[in-house]
């Protein structure tokens, strides 16, 4: 966005236009042979007493930087650094080095001054400018010296003789590349390893780089005839002023470590190597990367934040800054903390944050949903407007200043620089910009859910969340607090008081650091509170308290719902809903996070959705650091379960959905997880070769699906049970990589490495638990067969449960290829000619032993899986009925589900369309009971079946008993089962 353009010099006031006419003549009688025009000059010197003065000393400086038009051109980056370059290469001293160095930055600032006051440069390029002229100079200045002082010492190396450089980080604006016109800089400095020079004047590299820095410093910092290059500001760095000048890398990871404190985060996010060894610089930021940006989502950032931002206001308001564009309410550093917040608090889980760029910053939000784009635009305007504003106040004397000048007419040419007619207009303008963004940060930082207010309901004289704030601190004693629970309607009072009291006794809450227990005890009273607005408020309670209790530890959580009423309220509405949710957000409270969106967390994305999310998740990670891949996997496992789930308690998704989305959940996490483990093997071993001559390829795997994942029938907390497959063959099948194998035992590896990336447990827990028993021979067998193998196998070994098995099959990651040639085999298998009676009989007896082995021995209870007229009769029924039919009806094996398979069953008139119907019917309202249960925290098992479940077991038993008999009859007796 360009600045307003300034006023023309005929519409100026009169005294501003005497003032600037008159400048612009004192300047050209200094001229021997002055330009025949130079547009603009009278305006940029009425707005810049500091161009006036400099020129005025060395009119040079202005006219070898015009062109032949008498404009200000931009220059570029290399242009500047070879310009520097040229002149230290004449300094012969310090002395002549610093002169070199306040010489270049004139020039420069003369330049980027001229462009700016007359619109010819936006803000982006001042900003660009400004930083690297600061690069330029503190870069050119260390070399210089680094030189001098090598000459002097030697090189400093460490113990292993690898040489050593000072490391400058340049912090703030300057880190950001967003420095001001008359900034001061900031500056850490570091080294990577202890040592010593390699001179004859040998001393260590402690000493050697304190020299320099201090060199550094006074080049920069020294005030001389021609000024100073920059105020340099070292109290960022550890310890602050009482700390040594420099560290080594070690050291400085220690400190913040151990004694970093939460300004420091703050300040090290735009920390950026300026100078010195790359390589090393990278490092350092490895090394401090995770005290700034914490791996957790940081809530408690909000607070602190807030309490640095109250103590700035009562500065300025103490040494009278309320105008001030930058510290005050509405300025340049409430936007810097809205963009801030978000990255300490997400920075460590989304990498994307980990920026210096504020606008970039802001940018990146809206398109991420965490701010409004109308909000973001709002910033963006008003940021570039008060940067301007900064930036032309500075350029008036070279002045730190962020406060408006006191002066009349100071404050009408600051109108008049920044396009504005006066200074009414202008300080309209900008109590605009102020207000809207001190309203955005309201917005973001006020602290929610007051302590004061009254939330009053029927009980007279006293607000609820203060009756409920005296409960939990022990205040209201047990015989007064019980009547209230009661009041609130809880139907157990003495219990609802026990389980408070026991949270707050508990050891954990007694070992919270202060921090941790104000945020505790700013928390309960909201939770008590939201919990007490449910129509059965006892059941939710405890499971609320032991969430709780998990995260109080993590404070971060606390800080979390504190700071967003919206996550507590779903929170608690969830916890309501299902136990199993609540002990999912209990084991991993990372998924509180995704209580702040309903929007998202109620919609759970269809496959090509999930694909894109996790691909964007893993790609700010280098996929060869297996533990943060694994960890990201399992926790967006959890996240997307968790969508699911709470879609399907809110009955945003039906049944079907609900098992296509864990479904494809699998399926894409399957994928990745192959993905990685094929990658890794190829690294080590090149890739799996087969065949010979012309017919040479690349060997190819596949992963099967049994099951209810092969079903597309997946569950909350379901098992993958898989089987693995290639298609190598020859004898020259082998790897072509640097460590060849055979390619059985390159897919044998790649096998076993898959299923311990789905097994393992990190502390995000594991993906998924995996079977791989129904492979050929079961755990005798290889764990990796060749598909000609499982053919065989199929074809020739395998019981008929195996062909059970295989009906509900399919390919559902790895090569397409080799995918269609499972299936066909799978058709091939599943259309055999069969006897139905040697079929039936078998079918019959592998039920009997289930129903042995697991059927329930309570009369009054009803396993809506395993029991009789439960789903795994249908299961069997439909499977017979593929297996008997699938050679006069090969269509009848096309789909591995049960529902698309009932209903070509009746179809081709294997079955009646009504009975497929009522079977699919019957099937889906026990699989949709399952869930129900599973979401509720209890088993498959219901006591006491309600009349229309009882009369859908019927249905489906007297359909198994016209089928195959009663299979009770020769089940053996629960007694024989041993």
């Amino acid at each position: 966005m360009h600045a307003l353009p300034p006023v023309p010099p005929e519409n100026l006031p009169a005294a501003a236009r005497e003032r600037a006419q008159q400048r612009l003549a004192e300047f050209l009688a200094l001229v021997t042979d002055p330009p025949p025009a130079i547009p603009g000059a009278a305006m940029v010197f009425l707005c810049s007493d500091y161009v006036t003065q400099i020129t005025q000393r060395h009119p040079e400086y202005l006219l070898d930087a015009l062109d032949a038009h008498g404009s200000m051109p931009a220059r570029t980056d290399r242009d500047l650094g070879a310009d520097l370059a040229g002149r230290l290469e004449q300094a012969g001293d310090e002395s002549e080095l610093k002169a070199c160095l306040r010489e270049l930055r004139h020039r420069e600032l003369i330049r980027i001054a001229w462009r700016d006051l007359l619109g010819q440069a936006d803000l982006d390029e001042a900003m660009h400018d400004l930083s690297r002229l600061a690069d330029v100079l503190v870069q050119g200045a260390l070399g210089w010296l680094d030189a001098r002082h090598r000459e002097k010492y030697g090189i400093p190396r460490d113990r292993e003789g690898e040489p050593q450089s000072l490391i400058v980080l340049g912090m703030g604006k300057l880190g950001g590349r967003e420095l001001n016109f008359s900034s001061d800089i900031d500056l850490i400095f570091a080294y990577h390893r202890p040592g010593s020079t390699d001179g004859e004047r040998t001393i260590d590299n402690q000493e050697y780089f304190q020299r320099l820095g201090r060199a550094l410093i006074a080049a920069l910092a020294d005030v001389t005839p021609e000024g100073f290059c920059y105020r340099v500001d070292m109290r960022l760095r550890p310890f602050g002023s009482s700390g040594p000048l420099v560290m080594h890398f070690d050291a400085m990871e220690d400190y913040y470590q151990a004694h970093g404190r939460e300004w420091e985060r703050y300040a090290l996010i735009k920390a950026r190597v300026m100078a010195g060894d790359p390589a090393d610089g990278e490092r350092l930021m490895q090394k401090l990367r995770p005290f700034i940006y914490r791996r957790y989502l940081d809530y408690g950032a909000f607070a602190n934040l807030r309490e640095l931002k109250r103590k700035i206001n009562e500065e300025s308001v103490r040494k009278e800054r309320i105008e001030d564009v930058k510290h005050g309410e509405g300025g340049i550093r409430e936007v810097e903390f809205i963009g801030q917040v978000f990255q300490l608090i997400r920075g460590g889980r989304d990498r994307a944050l980990q920026r210096r760029d504020l606008l970039g910053v802001l940018d990146l939000l809206a398109r991420q949903q965490q701010l409004p784009r109308h909000a973001v635009d709002q910033l963006v305007h008003a940021y570039r407007f008060l940067r301007r504003v900064e930036n032309r106040l500075q350029m008036q004397n070279d002045q730190q200043t962020h406060r408006l000048p006191p002066q009349a007419f100071d404050r009408t040419r600051l109108a008049l620089a920044m396009g504005y007619p006066d200074e009414a207009s202008f300080e309209m303008a900008l109590v605009r910009e102020q207000r809207r963004v001190h309203a955005q940060f309201e917005q973001v930082f006020s602290a929610p859910q007051r302590d004061d207010e009254d939330n009053l309901d029927d009980m007279p004289g006293a607000g609820r969340q203060r009756s409920l704030s005296r409960i939990w601190s022990l205040h209201t004693k047990q015989p007064e607090a019980e009547p209230l629970l009661a009041r609130m309607g809880f139907a157990d009072p003495p219990a609802a008081f026990e389980a408070i009291r026991a949270l707050r006794q508990s050891p954990v809450t007694r070992s919270l650091s202060e921090t941790g227990r104000q945020r505790l005890d700013r928390l309960m009273p909201l939770l008590l509170g939201a919990i007490v607005e449910l129509d059965r408020p006892d059941p939710v309670l405890p499971r609320a308290l032991q969430l709780v209790k998990t995260i109080a530890r993590r404070s971060v959580y606390l800080s979390l719902l504190v700071e967003n009423p919206l996550a507590l309220s779903q929170l608690v509405k969830l916890c309501e809903a299902s136990s199993w949710i609540s002990d999912q957000l209990t084991r991993y409270p990372v998924l509180l996070d995704e209580l702040l969106d309903p929007r998202a967390l109620y919609a759970p994305p269809d496959r090509e959705g999930l694909r894109w999310e996790l691909d964007e998740e893993l790609a700010q990670f280098p996929l060869e650091d297996q533990e943060q891949v694994l960890d990201r996997l399992r926790q967006y496992k959890q996240v997307q379960t968790l969508r699911v789930a709470a879609a399907d308690i809110m009955g945003y998704l039906p049944l079907m959905r609900v098992s296509d989305h864990l479904t494809w959940l699998a399926e894409i996490l399957l994928a990745k997880v192959l993905e990685l483990s094929w990658n890794l093997m190829v690294q080590r071993h090149g890739e799996p070769w087969c065949g010979t001559g012309d017919r040479r390829r690349r060997a190819r795997f596949a992963i099967i699906g049994y099951g209810k994942l092969g079903g597309l029938e997946l569950g909350y907390g379901s098992d993958l049970d898989l089987v693995f497959l290639h298609d190598s063959d020859g004898d020259a099948a082998q790897t072509a990589g640097p460590r060849v194998i055979d390619n059985t035992e390159f897919f044998g590896r790649l096998g076993t490495r898959i299923v311990h990336l789905l097994g393992v447990f990190t502390p995000a827990g594991r993906l998924y638990e995996v079977d791989t028993r129904l492979r050929p021979s079961g755990l005798a067998g290889l764990l990796v067969s060749s598909l000609d193998a499982f053919a065989r196998y199929q074809e020739g070994s395998a019981w008929t449960w195996e062909h059970q098995a295989l009906v509900r099959t399919r390919c559902v990651a790895g090569d397409r290829e080799l995918g269609e040639r499972f299936a066909e085999v799978r058709r091939r298998i599943l259309s055999r000619p069969r006897d139905r009676d040697a079929l039936r009989a078998e079918v019959v007896e592998m039920r009997s032993k289930m129903l042995a082995e697991h059927a329930s021995r309570d009369p009054d209870a009803f396993d809506l899986k395993r029991d009789r007229g439960g789903i795994t009769d249908i299961e069997f029924m439909v499977q017979y009925w593929v297996l008997a039919n699938a050679h006069e009806h090969p269509e009848v094996c096309t789909w591995p589900d049960k529902v698309r398979t009932l209903e070509v069953l009746g179809k081709v008139g294997v079955i009646t369309p009504e009975l497929g119907t009522a079977l699919a019917d019957a099937y889906r309202d026990m699989r949709n009971r399952i869930h129900r249960l599973t979401l509720a925290g209890a088993g498959t098992r219901v006591v006491d079946p309600p009349a229309d479940l009882r009369a859908l077991r019927s249905q489906v038993m007297a359909t198994w008993d016209e089928l195959f008999g009663d299979v009770t009859a020769r089940a053996p007796a629960p007694e024989d089962t041993d």
